[in-house]
């Protein structure tokens, strides 16, 4: 199946990161034009540079998610420097780990800010425009921690579980308007970050893997791969749908007795 986004414009928040870069390469790999939010300048730059040396148009857009202001800004801008957005990914994220009764207050609405409200402050401009052309695709990324809460990460739980049921009423609201709205559901997936916080631990990392049928990690390549199929013309009739990129790991408990 060849996914053909030709003169697609699409716009990746949080594309400096692992998943938000790799979604913005295979997007401009398959003939789209992106554009690149992201906190660190050096970062969405690089990817940048990769996408225009494929030929094709990018540009970044540097913005704080954890401000409202400056979150609306980045699909104005986007939306002015390219004339539309066809495609949206809401992918920025942002975790931190505390107890629940240790949480700092600012820390805790950093979270709530970047992962939930974000998505909101990111849409409501592209919706208007989306509403216009009477066609759109959002992706929003959930994670399984939406699902299945985890351990000292209850700001991160709670965000993505809203994640998850704010993509399904917008589904809903905006199917009038031919516009699609998904969530992928990442599992454990292998990053420079992940990988320093536990898989660079054989320990750690066989506690997560036990947990895994597959028995290994995914890749940021394979959430791409399910952020464009989602946002492809092949997915035409699938909207308010979560789509869970974990291994099986919230299918069951995975034991070998």
């Amino acid at each position: 199946m060849k996914l053909d986004f030709n003169k697609k414009v699409v716009l990746v928040t949080g594309a400096g990161g692992a998943i938000g870069g790799a979604t913005a390469l295979k997007f401009a790999e398959n003939g789209a034009d992106v554009i690149i939010h992201d906190l660190k300048e050096e970062a969405g730059n690089k990817v940048v540079n990769q996408i225009t040396a494929m030929g094709r148009k990018s540009a970044f857009i540097k913005a704080d998610l954890n401000i409202p202001e400056e979150a609306q800004k980045i699909s104005e801008k986007a939306i002015e420097l390219f004339g539309k957005i066809d495609i949206l990914v809401n992918n920025a994220g942002f975790n931190a780990k505390n107890p629940i009764q240790e949480f700092d207050d600012d820390e805790w609405n950093r979270a709530i800010n970047i992962n939930l409200n974000s998505v909101y402050h990111v849409s409501k401009p592209v919706i208007k425009s989306m509403i216009e052309k009477k066609f759109g695709k959002i992706i929003n990324v959930g994670s399984v921690a939406g699902m299945v809460p985890l351990r000292l990460q209850s700001a991160y739980v709670a965000a993505k579980a809203g994640v998850h049921e704010l993509t399904r009423a917008m589904a809903i609201e905006l199917a009038q308007y031919n516009i699609y709205v998904n969530a992928v559901l990442p599992g454990s997936i292998l990053t420079e970050g992940t990988n320093k916080s536990f898989y660079s631990d054989p320990v750690k990392a066989e506690a997560i893997l036990s947990h895994i049928p597959f028995h290994r990690p995914g890749t940021p390549e394979e959430v791409a791969n399910a952020i464009l199929f989602l946002a492809s013309d092949e997915a035409s009739y699938i909207t308010g749908s979560l789509l869970v990129v974990d291994g099986g790991w919230t299918s069951g408990y995975s034991r070998d007795f």
